[in-house]
């Protein structure tokens, strides 16, 4: 073949690329366009009840407050508030504490699992697990159950040859009741029916009876799992950082149907948020700066909303809202059933936690270590507190409990 020729075959394929190419980023970015939802497919408009703990004595039993993770409580408190007493836990509380029998419970990044009091703040109990942790409790049956990571260094480059833990601790003295070994995990558990979910860095979602820790069923389905599973109706829900969310049987753990995040040049966004599970819905944050609302009976994708960064903000859901913040710096309020925009705030700090709302005011806090209380409905800035860096706020029917980025405050309303 002629030099000639050889050129002209060389300029073809190299055009068939470049028409392939452009091609497939026309697609690509068609199908990671904004979608926007509707009111009437597959969106159910009464405001789901929110129940309190069946047990007595549990306030806050779970990460999210309920097993929808829905982070609105019922709680009649408003701001401002007034500091009564603070807890220093001497490492990086990342995640918030549940509320039970009187108590705080809540683990340090250190592996220490503490118990204080919610009326004074004074330790009750600290039970070191010389492992990592990055996970909320949750508290059932005068239980504690605690997810733990590896064993240090913390922030290894390969999962491979390590393990995590689940361990229940008694409510009451912080004994250990039993511990099973898992994969490292973050996953924040939820009990329902007897049974403790947790979900780990291997992909596997797992189900134990809760009194005792025999092994009810596990279910490998992805890649890693960070977030925490959500409990509703007789689903679970789990996203995972393949860009795949997924609704298992509780009962199984069969796969009834899998999700993805929206395609794009460079691959898909993960799934390091927890879901949120109201109105027919499934609304989960991701990497690619998306909210996302897919049908919960169907897994179809029922609108999606871009930000300027990252969504690893586990969304709260309210009056037929859903909010979250973004690594662009700013605060979301969106309408649950289409994704339009009703409101933002401009934060000036990258915001990684999750919001609470409380008596109609939602509560975030920045990387910048400050927390807003804004009003729910509108956005506007009622209170804020300098400090707290990701999730900052619990609450009981007496007190607002704000994580700080090593300390616990306990915190009334200034009158």
């Amino acid at each position: 073949m002629s030099w000639k020729r050889i050129a002209i075959a060389v300029a073809v394929v190299v055009a068939a690329l470049v028409v392939a190419g452009a091609a497939y980023y026309v697609v690509t970015e068609r199908e990671a366009a904004d979608v926007h939802g509707s009111s009437t497919v597959e969106f159910v408009p009464t405001t789901p009840p929110v129940e309190k703990p069946k047990e007595p004595g549990v306030i806050w039993e779970t990460y999210g407050y309920d097993p929808d993770r829905l982070r609105y409580a019922p709680f009649d408190l408003h701001p401002p508030f007034r500091r009564v007493w603070t807890y220093r836990a001497g490492a990086l509380v990342e995640f918030p504490p549940v509320v039970a029998f009187g108590r705080l419970y809540f683990a340090a990044n250190d592996g220490d699992v503490i118990a204080i009091s919610a009326k004074t703040g004074k330790r009750a109990w600290r039970r070191p697990s010389g492992r990592c942790q990055a996970a909320s409790p949750a508290v059932s049956g005068k239980l504690v159950f605690v997810t733990f990571m590896n064993k240090p260094p913390c922030n290894r480059r390969s999962p491979k040859g390590i393990d995590g833990r689940l361990i229940a601790y008694y409510a009451g003295s912080g004994a250990v009741r039993w511990q099973k070994t898992i994969g490292p995990s973050e996953s924040s558990p939820v009990v329902e029916g007897g049974y403790v979910y947790v979900a780990d860095w291997t992909g596997r979602v797992w189900s134990f009876v809760a009194s005792s820790g025999k092994l009810h069923w596990v279910r490998k389905v992805g890649s890693q799992i960070k977030g925490a599973p959500t409990l509703s109706g007789n689903r679970l829900y789990v996203g995972d950082y393949g860009g795949r969310l997924y609704a298992l049987d509780l009962r199984t753990g069969r796969t009834i149907w899998r999700a993805y995040s929206q395609a794009r040049l460079g691959g898909r966004g993960n799934f390091y948020s927890s879901a949120a599970a109201a109105y027919g819905r499934v609304y989960i944050g991701s990497t690619d700066g998306k909210m996302y609302s897919f049908g919960a009976t169907s897994g179809k994708l029922r609108w999606s909303k871009g930000t300027g960064g990252y969504v690893y903000s586990s969304p709260a859901v309210w009056q037929r809202r859903v909010y979250f913040g973004s690594y662009d710096g700013r605060f979301y309020c969106l309408d649950a059933a289409t994704g339009d925009v009703e409101w933002t705030f401009a934060a000036h700090g990258q915001i990684s936690g999750s919001p609470t709302v409380l008596d109609g005011v939602v509560y975030f806090a920045t990387l910048k270590r400050r927390t807003y209380g804004l009003d729910a409905r509108t956005g506007k800035l009622l209170w804020q507190f300098r400090d707290g860096k990701y999730s900052p706020v619990v609450a009981d029917a007496k007190r607002l409990y704000l994580i700080g980025l090593a300390r616990v405050y306990g915190m009334v309303e200034q009158r």
